[in-house]
């Protein structure tokens, strides 16, 4: 049975889903080592495997196949070659499910990379070994490295494919692996996994090779398995943001009232003391209500409505907190941005700002510091915009008050997105780093 139609996929007590991400430069190989990890793991239909033999696209010789087209399934992606739009794709072992997305290399679609990177728990970096033989990395690399660990990625695994194109030499992933710890050392990545393969081939991604006596390590799919995942959203502070205000029988005294959404993180029970953020009115859980009735408690991802023993003046966009666990509220705070617009930022204009639910505008009062994707350093552009795909920090400004939390401690209040209000396309995604007290 193929995984994507196996009903028991997310329900296996097993090591857990694990949630991640392919990156890198154009034609590192990303699209073709996903194929390769769906074809040996036989998570595709024969009559797939029939459709990408005979594709009018495919860039192979012969009978061979063309794994990329497993996942590049747009028009104008096996027209060009290239990844454009982000794909998703399941497969499953013995050991653990996988939900694996391959992200585009070019600097056009890093808005895409940022969109597959914001859920993922591990990120597969690829590194083309002939272009970097002497240990020079490429841009692209750098910059979703860099992305990757804004983004809180737990599990970095560096791939060093089309090995087989340098005839194995221990020497070329000796350098990459070498230029690849000065790079995590300068923007902070504490460990990472590095491995020599072949999508093309398949060494060392399903099974170890023996092209690599020189190396001790396991294959990618191994080492995939092993990793820990831990659902951190259960243990943080509650943050319930209201998605909906449920209301009937408003002509009767017992009229109901409830406020739906998701849980973004912690849990909440029945008869918890909550505060409505930001206007910091307090009140009492009453109820739990879900499809199939009532519930005593509920936790991150769950999908609700509460009601609650007092008449408060909540709406969409508001945030349910613990009294004891509080977000902070604050209209100013500093935050990372990384750029997405081909227009470059105004400083002068405003933009609209979408956190969670809430939707609001929001001005950068001031431009502090730009990353050197190159030097991997801080540069002081106090007076500079940034331009697209930059990455950089900020102090932004809001009209209306937010429920706010470090990005690093919980992402659902930590994170939100800037959309230009003249085009509607989004400007820039950002992490919040401090409030900034009024």
């Amino acid at each position: 049975m193929n995984a994507m139609t196996d009903p028991d996929f997310f329900s296996a007590a097993d090591k857990g889903v694990l949630r991640l991400i392919t990156a890198g430069s154009v034609d590192d190989g990303k699209s073709t080592l996903i194929g390769r990890l769906l074809y040996d793991s036989k998570g595709i239909f024969a009559d797939q495997l029939d459709a990408i033999s005979r594709a009018k696209y495919k860039r192979t010789v012969g009978d061979a196949l063309d794994l990329s087209l497993l996942t590049d399934g747009l028009e104008a992606e096996r027209e060009q070659g290239i990844t454009i739009d982000v794909a998703y794709r399941y497969f499953s072992t013995p050991a653990r499910k996988f939900i694996v997305a391959d992200a585009p290399g070019h600097e056009q679609y890093t808005r895409n990379m940022v969109t597959g990177a914001s859920t993922a728990d591990a990120a597969i970096i690829l590194v083309d070994a002939t272009r970097v033989a002497g240990g020079q990395l490429l841009t692209q690399t750098k910059r979703h490295s860099t992305l990757a660990h804004l983004l809180g990625i737990r599990h970095i695994v560096v791939a060093v494919n089309k090995m087989d194109l340098v005839d194995w030499n221990e020497d070329v992933f000796a350098r990459i692996r070498d230029a690849y710890s000065a790079l995590a050392a300068k923007i902070g990545i504490g460990h990472f996994e590095i491995l020599p393969l072949s999508a093309l081939t398949g060494d060392n991604v399903v099974t170890r090779s023996q092209r690599t006596p020189w190396y001790a390590g396991p294959a990618l799919l191994e080492l995939l398995e092993s990793l820990e995942v831990r659902d951190l959203a259960h243990t943080r502070a509650l943050r319930f943001p209201v998605q909906m205000v449920a209301r009937h029988g408003g002509d009767r005294a017992d009229d109901f009232r409830g406020y739906m959404g998701q849980i973004a993180s912690g849990s909440v029970r029945v008869g918890d003391r909550v505060l409505v953020q930001p206007s910091g009115v307090s009140a009492t859980v009453k109820s739990l209500v879900v499809h199939g009735g009532e519930i005593d408690a509920a936790s991150a991802g769950d999908s609700v409505t509460v009601v609650l023993n007092e008449d408060v003046d909540a709406s969409r966009g508001d945030v349910l907190v613990h009294e004891t666990a509080p977000a902070t509220v604050a209209r100013e705070f500093e935050a990372e941005l990384c750029w997405l617009d081909a227009q470059a930022l105004n400083p002068a204009r405003k933009y609209l700002l979408k956190q969670g639910t809430r939707l609001t505008t929001a001005k950068i009062k001031n431009v502090l510091a730009r990353r050197d994707i190159h030097e991997l350093e801080e540069v002081s552009l106090a007076d500079s915009p940034f331009s697209m795909n930059d990455i950089g920090r900020a102090v932004l400004a809001t009209r209306d008050a937010l429920a706010l939390d470090r990005y690093e401690d919980i992402a659902a209040t930590g994170a939100f997105i800037l959309i230009d209000e003249a085009t509607h396309q989004t400007a820039a995604a950002g992490m919040i780093r401090r409030a900034i007290a009024d």
